[in-house]
């Protein structure tokens, strides 16, 4: 919602930089005062900068543009891949999450909570804006990729692992939006300002904190199941702030994604 309302009148490169300044200052602060260095290290460094990368800089400003003309539903179908993909490759890259036949069950049904959620009529626009549709997608493999190599490296503390990924982004990100988007040139509505306020101090300061301490206690493929909350969550802010009913496609995808995360994430019994 806030990246819809954002790009209406700033470009998608200098959202992403203006997110990612707002959140590394706050992320650094944090980290301050709890004690916790800024990385210093080449290695956290080399870390930080692959996570600002992948897991902020590229994803923001794919889906950012991809949402310049593509809708929403078709954009939650195409994020769907983000599970399907991380448990591939958490099978591959991490002994501990294997690709089970429960798991897999899992992906699936909740996969098909988004499909009935946003209903088949948005597969109907797919292939329309190729491009696009195609920025999203290589957006959803970022996150995909960035699942596992946090999961790689879980022993960097949280709060540093934060403060360092927002900080590489930032710097990626602003050289390109003041040298394409020449962002003082711009006329940005104050609706798209508290956008990009929000985006910057909830999706991506205080999610990155919450996203690396859940990486770390319940595995990359779990995590990757917020991408099939996302539509759901959009069904449940129409309901608070717009008095929308929902209707029995809406609950009945919300039973079946929510089953899906419980199959993803049920442990085998240990005698």
């Amino acid at each position: 919602m806030f990246i819809k309302v954002g790009v209406d009148t700033i470009p998608p490169m200098t959202l992403s930089a203006g997110r990612l300044v707002l959140a590394a200052i706050m992320l650094t602060v944090f980290a301050m005062y709890g004690r916790d260095s800024v990385p210093m290290t080449l290695k956290i460094w080399g870390v930080c900068l692959f996570i600002g990368l992948f897991g902020n800089a590229l994803p923001y400003t794919l889906i950012s543009w991809g949402e310049l003309r593509i809708e929403s539903g078709l954009a939650a179908i195409l994020m769907g891949i983000v599970p399907i993909t991380t448990a591939v490759l958490a099978h591959l890259f991490a002994h501990d999450e294997p690709l089970t036949v429960r798991r897999l069950l899992g992906i699936c049904v909740g996969f098909a909570g988004i499909i009935i959620l946003v209903g088949w009529q948005s597969l109907t626009g797919l292939h329309t804006d190729v491009p696009y549709e195609l920025a999203v997608l290589l957006g959803a493999l970022c996150y995909a990729v960035t699942n596992i190599f946090v999961r790689r490296h879980v022993y960097i503390p949280g709060r540093v692992l934060a403060a360092g990924s927002t900080l590489a982004g930032a710097f990626i990100m602003l050289p390109m939006a003041l040298a394409y988007e020449r962002p003082w040139s711009l006329s940005p509505s104050f609706e798209s300002l508290g956008a990009m306020i929000m985006l910057g101090l909830l999706p991506t300061a205080v999610a990155a904190l919450i996203y690396l301490r859940l990486i770390k206690a319940t595995g990359a493929t779990f995590v990757s199941q917020v991408n099939y909350l996302v539509p759901v969550l959009g069904v449940v802010w129409g309901m608070a702030l717009l008095a929308e009913r929902p209707s029995w496609r809406a609950l009945a995808a919300l039973t079946l994604i929510l089953l899906g995360i419980a199959l993803v994430n049920r442990r085998r019994r240990t005698k």
